[in-house]
């Protein structure tokens, strides 16, 4: 997993880790204002991390709108520590229980 897909689960963890519904735009407003990605990607080049944070069943696409997509979370997610890397990860219950950093078992 790559820094931005940590920092995607991290801004969902802290702003929309509820029953809410959730936009790329907003993610991505959120990681530009708070400087976690670089100032030279666009909501474009996020895409992909979005991608497969629905295939590894953290969230679903419920909607879209030319580039806006709105997201809801299949479960809540938590904060959970890998033994191997020490790095604090957003899961979720129903994910497989791999550090998406490591890949060593949670």
């Amino acid at each position: 997993m790559s820094d931005v897909s940590l920092e995607i689960r991290n801004a969902i963890f802290a702003k929309f880790n509820s029953d809410e519904r959730f936009t790329n735009d907003q993610i991505f407003a959120e990681l530009q204002n708070t400087n976690k990605i670089e100032k030279s990607l666009t909501i474009d080049d996020m895409e992909q991390y979005f991608t497969n944070l629905c295939d590894a069943g953290i969230m679903r696409n419920i909607a879209q709108n030319f580039t806006t997509q709105w997201f809801k979370l299949f479960d809540p997610l938590e904060k959970v520590t890998c033994p191997a890397c020490k790095a604090e990860i957003p899961v979720n219950k129903s994910e497989e229980k791999n550090c998406p950093l490591c890949n060593a078992a949670i």
